[in-house]
Formats: structure tokens, sequence, C-alpha cells
């Protein structure tokens, strides 16, 4: 589900000027009033690409995010327009931006291309440094796109731990926001289905087990499925290979609802280092955005921990907190 914010007819007029305008290198947009509106046009003052990057330079700034929408092409479009694919989409969000911001932009930017006709669109890029957006930032950024030659296992491994060690360190620029700030905390785009299935869970006669997934390569958060579950079936029911953000409706009658937090140990360094980041933020798109409120939590290795003794424990101390410490009766008089 996306943001609900909608592109401007202005927007929409500004974008096909670009369209037929060579002498124009890209627009810039940005959310206003719940709606996305355009701003300043950036110039094609060279013959190439990156040699116009520098004109984007002063419309960035460090607490204030921002639509780009480029031109690929060195060589501008003709009057009838570019072909298919030639526009590079970014959404440029920097860490010093507002976290409503923040939430806002990364929430609305595939309504942003989809509105202006997604296949005008061959790329599109999540940056948070004015620096990425320079002509040495875009060519580090070309080559890591080129740089497909496979690994060895160990050279894999050790991939993976560089990454895991920048997550942990300063977070990850993610592909969009279900949540994030300052201090390194993460951010990821939630996409289609994912906050619907939540909130499904306080509808009478939906499904009661509602499992997540993070697309590692890409740092989003999918929906990976909906069914039913019982205490005794819980464990069977939920990945036993994959990690997973799992959302339990429970059968008794007040219905509470659990969020049980599973990465096996199999698992990548990656994955476990990414669901641990990010398993605060899941918890607050579940609360904060579907509406649902979790009673419990429970985080496991493996699902086969997670027994119908498990939840029965879970709400044991529950009740055994309510009930407290029973004074002795005063002695009556005899």
């Amino acid at each position: 589900m996306q943001s609900g914010i909608s592109a401007t007819a202005e927007l929409h007029s500004a974008f096909q000027t670009l369209l037929s305008t060579p002498s124009q290198r890209g627009i810039l947009a940005s959310i206003s009033n719940e709606t996305i509106i355009p701003g300043a046009t950036i110039p094609s003052t060279t013959s190439t690409f990156l040699g116009d990057l520098v004109a984007l330079q002063p419309h960035l700034t460090p607490n204030a995010a921002l639509y780009i929408i480029l031109r690929r092409a060195d060589s501008p479009a003709a009057a009838s327009g570019p072909s298919t694919g030639t526009l590079a989409a970014i959404t440029y969000v920097p860490n010093a931006a507002p976290v409503r911001q923040k939430m806002l932009f990364a929430s609305t930017r595939l309504t942003l291309t989809r509105e202006l006709g997604s296949e005008n669109f061959g790329e599109t890029l999540f940056a948070t440094e004015a620096e990425e957006l320079t002509e040495a930032g875009w060519r580090r950024h070309e080559a890591h796109g080129e740089a497909a030659n496979p690994l060895t296992q160990e050279e894999q491994d050790l991939e993976d731990i560089r990454e895991a060690e920048a997550l942990e360190s300063r977070g990850t620029a993610g592909k969009g926001l279900v949540g994030g700030g300052g201090g390194g905390r993460i951010a990821m785009q939630a996409e289609e289905g994912v906050r619907e299935a939540i909130a499904g869970l306080s509808v009478a006669g939906e499904g009661n087990l509602v499992q997540l997934k993070i697309d590692v390569a890409n740092e989003t958060l999918q929906l990976a499925s909906v069914s039913s579950a019982t205490p005794a079936t819980l464990s069977t029911s939920i990945s036993s290979t994959e990690p997973r953000f799992s959302f339990y409706k429970h059968t008794t009658s007040d219905a509470p609802i659990i969020f049980i937090s599973t990465c096996p140990s199999t698992s990548k360094i990656k994955e476990r280092m990414l669901y641990a980041a990010s398993r605060s933020i899941v918890i607050q798109l579940a609360q904060g955005e579907a509406g649902i409120t979790i009673s419990k939590r429970i985080e496991a290795t493996n699902p086969d921990e997670v027994t119908a003794q498990t939840i029965a424990d879970e709400f044991k101390q529950q009740t055994e907190a309510k009930t407290g410490f029973a004074r002795p009766k005063r002695p009556g008089k005899r």
C-alpha cells in the first residue's frame, strides 16, 4: 500500500515538457500538502549525462528530501520524446531530513514512477548523500552494477561480513522507508499487500498467521504468506529455511496478536544482521500504520522453538504478573 499521495497536474505537465525539450536534463519534485509538485528544472549544458550532474548540486541540501527525474542518455532526445526507459528516477533522502519526510518520500516513490509512466524509467536510485549524485559518485554506482563477476564462497562470505558491518555501524540506505531516522536506524520499503495483510488480522474470518520476509538484495519488506494456524501447528507453519517476521493471532477468545521473529542458524550473516536491525521498524509499521496491537513478542532461532507450550507460558506469565502478590488477610478479633 502506498501513502495515498499523488502527482499534481502541474507535475504531469512539467514531465511532458521534459520529454519534449532537449535543452532540459531533468526536473525536481517534492511533496507538499499531500501531493507531489514540480520544482526546479535541470538544464542540459553539456553533451553528456555525467557532465550535467554538476547543475544538480545546488539543489541538494543536507536536510531536505527530493525526487529527481533525469534524462539518462548522453544525447538528448528529439522533440518527439525519449524512447522507453531512458529516464532515471532518483529519490534523494538525506540522513538529516525529518523522519516524517523520509517516510513520505520513500513510501511514495513507486507512486511517482507509476503515475508518470513506469515504462519511461529504465533506472531507479535511492541516495542519501549529495556526493552520490556527482560524476564520481555515479561512476561508482555504474561500476557496482557492472561488477557481476562470480565470487567464490569464501569471497561471498567476506562480502556478507563487510555489508553486515556496514549495516551495524551506520544503517543502510535502503530502498525506501517503513520507518527510520538518525542514529543509523534502518530504512526499508514495504511492498504492496504488507500493511493490508497485517491489518487483516483484526478482521474476523481472515487467516490468523501473516509471514513477512525481506528481499535482501533490494532491502524491501515483502508479504510471504497469509495462512491459518493453531498453537500446535504454528512451528510447522513458519518457514524453517528462511528468516521470517510473523504475526500470529492467538486462538483464545480475546485473540491477542503475537509478533514472532525467527532466523534459522543456516541464514547468511547479512540476513541475520538485516533482520535484527529491521525488527523494531516492522513492529512500528504493524502498530503505527496497520493499526494492530501486539500483545507479546517472541524471538527464536528456529520455528520449532515456538511450541504450544511456549505460547501458553507467555500468557501464563502475563496472568501471574497481573495477579501479583496476595496480601494475607488481617486476623479477625477473637
